[in-house]
């Protein structure tokens, strides 16, 4: 019966916690349970107390003080006294709620009068429920030392089993305040008010790598380049602002994500065979400029577009000296074209008031009729007055050719008022700004 009475002091109340580690590198711990000589027999009660140093995941420092109460509580009988310096070795992480550990150090033993130096050893176990107690239970083994009771003299060695509690404490630094100390943060310069995980990095919920708090998208994977988000077509444009989100592969997009048109033609850059084509320009379904002559000089750089004829000549055709000599009496030389709102003759249109002398000095029978015209823009007599202009122009180079002037037998300045194409068009425009040819025969 005093056996079992004796056992039953064994149990300790106290609340739990998680290992004594690096943050809470201090422990203060207490328990008591029975003790009893190894040789000789007997039950005594144990009552302990230690603090103990964190040194590394493996190892603890304790300073305990054992007492032991010979055989009954009731006599109260104080019987030895031993402090020891004990090693404590982790047999297990600090994550770990269970945690076994080994023990031996030396001690200083005051035993029946007598003194002298010792050791302990043993084993134990901590269960860790919180952050700052822990259960623990542990049995071992005391040295004794020589000395004499009842006139025998022996050695006493010990065995034990204790349980107790153990409250850990000390402050740990925590640079960034993210309640992860320095010791265990793996991101330790966290800003401000950023929510972490166990680990002290930002929160990313998608784990895209992009924290939550830097994440535009923070519940969907995307790329690091778009702050986070998708982007399903890889164009560069997330998708939550990606107006054309199924673009083809490897085309080159607008800020929108809308396929490049530069030229604004209606055909995408990637499609186009002529990207550059003048805006304004009419296109083909593959963005080149309409050639309605099919001869290569596009409708727009065409001073003849329904006539096939060379680069060299604009896009008109060619009058060889023989065709000159042969030909009819009504024929027509192709018009001279002008820029806006000019009246001088280019270089480029030269070559046809040259054909025109050539055919007026080869046949002393033809005359000329010259009609002068302008596009729509600006007022009625304005343009009048600058289609007059222009056949003065070629007046003057005609006659600064040889030709006399009575050969040019009328002059008719019109204006805006015979438009020979469209003037809602630049190219449309450009072929009202002329001067048209009418050679007369006279005989």
């Amino acid at each position: 019966m005093k056996k079992l009475v004796l056992l039953s002091l064994i149990v300790v109340f106290a609340m739990s916690s998680n290992a004594q580690t690096i943050d809470k590198k201090w422990g203060l711990g207490g328990g008591a349970g029975a003790y009893g000589t190894i040789e000789n027999g007997g039950i005594g009660i144990i009552p302990e107390l230690y603090l103990s140093r964190y040194l590394s995941p493996r190892f603890d420092i304790m300073l305990k003080g054992n007492m032991g109460i010979y055989r009954t509580i009731l006599q109260s009988n104080l019987d030895f006294v031993n402090p020891f310096l004990n090693l404590r070795l982790k047999l297990s992480g600090e994550d770990s709620n269970l945690r076994p550990y080994l023990f031996a150090g030396p001690g200083y033993l005051f035993d029946n009068s007598v003194e002298a130096f010792n050791f302990d050893l043993g084993l134990g176990s901590k269960y860790y429920m919180s952050s700052n107690f822990a259960l623990y239970m542990e049995a071992g083994y005391i040295r004794g030392i020589e000395s004499v009771a009842k006139g025998i003299t022996g050695r006493e060695n010990l065995w034990k089993v204790t349980a107790g509690a153990e409250l850990d404490f000390g402050k740990a630094k925590d640079s960034d305040m993210d309640g992860v100390s320095d010791n265990k943060d793996k991101c330790p310069d966290t800003p401000a008010g950023v929510t972490v995980d166990k680990n002290g990095c930002p929160i990313d919920t998608d784990g895209d790598g992009v924290a939550d708090y830097i994440d535009d998208c923070p519940t969907i994977a995307g790329l690091t380049s778009l702050k986070g988000c998708p982007d399903a077509d890889g164009d560069g444009v997330a998708d939550k602002d990606d107006k054309c989100p199924d673009t083809p592969k490897g085309w080159k997009v607008d800020a929108n994500g809308c396929p490049l048109d530069q030229d604004k033609d209606g055909v995408v850059d990637a499609l186009d065979k002529s990207p550059d084509t003048p805006i304004g320009v009419s296109v083909d379904k593959d963005g080149r400029p309409i050639d309605t002559d099919g001869d290569s000089v596009p409708d727009y750089l065409d001073k003849c577009p329904t006539v096939a004829g060379p680069k060299e000549n604009n896009g008109c055709p060619v009058i060889e000296e023989a065709a000159i000599e042969a030909v009819s009496p009504e024929m027509t030389i192709e018009p001279v074209y002008f820029d806006y709102d000019k009246s001088n003759i280019l270089q480029v249109e030269k070559a046809k008031i040259e054909k025109l002398v050539k055919l007026l000095k080869l046949n002393n029978d033809y005359n000329v009729d010259l009609t002068g015209n302008a596009d729509s823009k600006g007022t009625e007599e304005y343009n009048m007055e600058l289609s007059e202009r222009r056949i003065k122009s070629v007046v003057k180079a005609i006659t600064s050719s040889g030709i006399k002037a009575v050969r040019i037998s009328k002059q008719k300045p019109l204006g805006e008022t015979k438009p020979a194409a469209t003037n809602d068009t630049e190219e449309g425009r450009a072929l009202n700004r002329r001067v048209t040819f009418e050679v007369i025969k006279t005989k």
